[in-house]
């Protein structure tokens, strides 16, 4: 994701406060002071959230209060410094900085709480989760599954020993054993996996564990059964009964668990461990009840984060700082009311509810707004994106691409009409249009699929929409070139020089030269750069394009 040049980095921030001269007290400002109370007056995305893991605060009818899913991705690769292609810097990041403070601080204490551990006759012992605690698995993550978790490809990861060490955490295992611990090993593996993954760990510098310490899951197929030590409530044991059982297990042959490591709060609640260390990893999230009747409330996932949406949080919030990218789907999907399948409800959700509550608003007063500049001789307009301003993509941006974004897929997508309006806005844009405001198209789709998007448009019922009025992005293919009005400052143009130098030429005689009473759009970039009495930002926590 590329930062928007300093120049325009500075227009987003200085903008803002000229919108509070929208509705001067001039002769014309009189019909316009009704539109103005809806103008997006910060044309920054906001930068603090509250999130709770379990994807509740997606319940919320605001979908800027939901971290947006391509800045947290930008936060993670930042933290881990990873390249375009999803690879982890193996050298230097934060997120080696922070495990190397993390378990320098914990080496400084494992004399003391090995005297603990072994004051009351018991063998001290510590017990260590395997991915992304003793083996490394965000390459893996990034790369190769693009933070969607496939069972297959990662049992082809395992069986392949494919897996760096976790930072720091070959020495720490080593210290601990030195320092006298008895050393185990209990991970959400399952059997199947367990001669690869005690192979992964002797070959990346692990020569404490053996089939006799380390502890994987049971298959339920052959001799791989759930042992007699582990009592669930269920069938399906969770993963503390599983874990904690074992801890259980291993405190009841004569050890005293001084310390147990994990990168998931799962891995450490249930007790049966005298401390706790939680190793941050903001790349998957995966919970489990406690144990009945047992509540350990510091073994939960932070809720408050700081985030900015360019992905530099990343040099600076630590791991647990980071919103989880599995709790952000989870909170997005609750947004939209979305099935399992990544598919949105078109009939209720927090953000129909929320599109509703806002276009059931602005609508009489745009109209009011378009008929009082037609009396006028204003010639008014009103402006409009595409994705998730007219068209809704969400089915596309989850079902089908797993918020991933895929080109070729898009432009199926795009090509075949397959986005259905998106809610709320064909009675609000109609409404306008029959006011006489003329509707402009301003999309960074390009020219070659503007024939499709036209033609989605009036498929799903909007009206008014000509393709004189319509603009598209320059392919760079003759005839579909860059137009004479818009210069750029690179060869590449900006989404913010394309759309606030295309509303300028709307506003030239020669593109119309109409009013423009009201900029629609779901990115921050859609409103940027002026040329527009009222900038209107519409929810959209599903990508980020600055």
């Amino acid at each position: 994701m590329n930062r928007l040049p300093s120049v325009l980095a500075a227009a987003a921030i200085t903008v803002a406060p000229a919108l509070a001269l929208v509705a001067p007290a001039t002769a014309d400002g009189g019909p316009f002071q009704v539109i103005k109370q809806f103008a997006t007056h910060k044309l920054e995305p906001r930068t603090n959230f509250v999130m709770k893991p379990d994807g509740s605060s997606g319940l919320r009818p605001d979908g800027s209060r939901i971290p947006n899913i391509d800045s947290v991705k930008a936060t993670i690769r930042t933290y881990y410094n990873a390249d375009s292609t999803g690879i982890a810097d193996k050298t230097d990041s934060p997120y080696i900085s922070e495990l190397d403070a993390i378990t320098g601080k914990w080496e400084a204490r494992l004399d003391s709480l090995y005297q603990h551990a072994s004051a009351g006759g018991d063998t001290p012992a510590i017990v260590f989760d395997a991915d992304d605690t003793t083996l490394w698995t965000y390459d893996m993550e990034d790369n190769a599954m693009h933070f969607n978790f496939d069972p297959a490809l990662q049992d082809t990861w395992v069986q392949d020993e494919r897996f760096p060490a976790t930072p720091s955490m070959v020495d720490f295992v080593d210290a601990a054993e030195q320092a006298g611990f008895a050393i185990f090993g209990i991970t959400g593996r399952n059997a199947g996996q367990e001669e690869a993954t005690l192979g992964n760990l002797a070959k990346v510098g692990y020569d404490e564990f053996d089939a006799d310490n380390f502890y994987t899951k049971w298959t339920g197929t052959g001799d791989s059964q759930q042992p007699d030590y582990i009592t669930c409530a269920t069938a399906k044991c969770t993963t503390v009964e599983y874990k904690a059982g074992t801890r259980a297990h291993l405190e009841s042959q004569g050890y005293d668990i001084a310390l147990n490591v994990g990168d998931q709060w799962s891995d450490l609640m249930g007790g049966y461990a005298d401390h706790v260390l939680k190793l941050p990893n903001p790349t998957y999230y995966l919970p489990s009840p406690n144990l009945p009747g047992l509540r350990e409330p510091n073994l939960a996932p932070r809720t408050r984060f700081h985030m900015e949406p360019d992905g530099s949080s990343g040099l600076t919030e630590g791991g647990e700082g980071i919103p989880n990218i599995d709790s952000v789907k989870a909170t997005i999907r609750t947004y939209y009311d979305a099935d399992s399948s990544g598919i949105a409800d078109k009939t209720s959700s927090p953000y129909i509810t929320e599109m509703r509550r806002l276009t059931t608003k602005i609508t009489p007063k745009l109209q009011d707004a378009c008929e009082a500049a037609v009396e006028r001789g204003k010639n008014p307009a009103i402006v409009l994106d595409a994705d998730d301003t007219t068209l809704w993509t969400y089915d596309m941006e989850d079902g089908a691409m797993k918020f991933n974004f895929n080109p070729t897929l898009q432009n199926e997508w795009v090509q075949d009409q397959r986005f259905p309006a998106t809610p709320g806005m064909v009675a609000l844009v109609n409404a306008a249009y029959d006011s006489g405001c003329t509707l402009v198209g301003l999309t960074g789709r390009n020219d070659d699929q503007k024939d499709a998007t036209m033609g989605n448009l009036s498929k799903v019922g909007y009206v008014g929409f000509t393709a004189p009025n319509y603009y598209t992005k320059w392919t760079g293919v003759a005839p579909s070139t860059q137009p004479s009005y818009i210069t750029c400052a690179a060869a590449k143009c900006t989404t913010i020089e394309y759309k606030s130098q295309t509303r300028a030429h709307v506003e030239d005689p020669y593109g119309g030269n109409y009013r423009i009473l009201m900029n629609f759009g779901d990115q921050f970039s859609d409103l940027i750069g002026g040329h527009a009495m009222v900038p209107v930002k519409l929810p959209n926590p599903t990508y980020y394009l600055p």
